[in-house]
Order: structure tokens, then C-alpha cells, then sequence
């Protein structure tokens, strides 16, 4: 079982890298998004499909932030420690252009301590 102290370092580290990817999305820095990711991560976008790799990742965040979409807002953001090394972000989101769900967001906390995302599935709601 998980230390409480423990707890908080996998909790803490997830939230400053998620807070780096709204902040990177909302400056328009596709490679700030894409930092976030691990190498082989995969993304679920609900209705356009699913994004393996960094390299698909990337052409997804370019488009949409070259389409004009910006100042996403997490809503309601709940993250739940997993183990020593794991935590999934749950939450609602908003933007200029659009709004949905964030059904899970895997975060694996790195080598140097910092989390990446290996799995994001999210939904954009009509």
C-alpha cells in the first residue's frame, strides 16, 4: 500500500505536467503539448480516432490549434493515484470552439521524477 507522502508525489507530479500541457495548448505550443506524451503514447479522440506515437500526435494538437482552437479549461479535474508510478485524470473540459469529456488520462511517472502521458482518451461532444 501507498504512503500518503508517496501519494503526493505521484499526485503533485501529475498535476504540474498537466497544468504544462493547458498552458502549452493555450499559448499555442504544439511542441509543449507534445512534450507531455511519452514516446509510443496513444490518443482516443472521440469522434476523430485514435493517434499512436508522437509523431500522429503532433499532426492531431497542429491542426486543431492552426483551426483557431484555444483556452481550454479543465472542469471538475479529479486524479486518482493508481500505484507508485501511476495516476489517471479524469475531468470535463472547454474551449473557444468546442467542450467534452476527459475519460481518462494515464499518467506514468518518468525516470527524472516528471509524469508523461501514455494513454489520453477524450471526447469532444457535439
Amino acid at each position: 500500500m501507498l504512503s500518503e507522502e508517496q501519494k503526493k508525489v505521484v499526485f503533485e507530479a501529475v498535476k504540474k505536467a498537466s497544468e504544462e500541457w493547458i498552458s502549452a495548448f493555450n499559448s499555442g505550443d504544439v511542441e509543449g503539448c507534445v512534450a507531455q506524451y511519452e514516446t509510443e503514447a496513444v490518443m482516443n479522440v472521440n469522434p476523430f480516432g485514435q493517434f499512436s506515437g508522437t509523431d500522429q500526435i503532433r499532426a492531431f494538437w497542429q491542426k486543431l490549434i492552426g483551426d483557431g482552437f484555444s483556452d481550454v479549461e479543465y472542469i471538475d479535474t479529479q486524479i486518482e493515484v493508481i500505484n507508485e508510478t501511476r495516476a489517471e485524470l479524469k475531468a470535463g473540459w472547454k474551449m473557444n470552439k468546442a467542450h467534452g469529456v476527459i475519460h481518462r488520462e494515464l499518467w506514468v511517472i518518468q525516470t527524472d521524477g516528471s509524469a508523461k502521458l501514455r494513454e489520453d482518451n477524450f471526447e469532444a461532444l457535439p
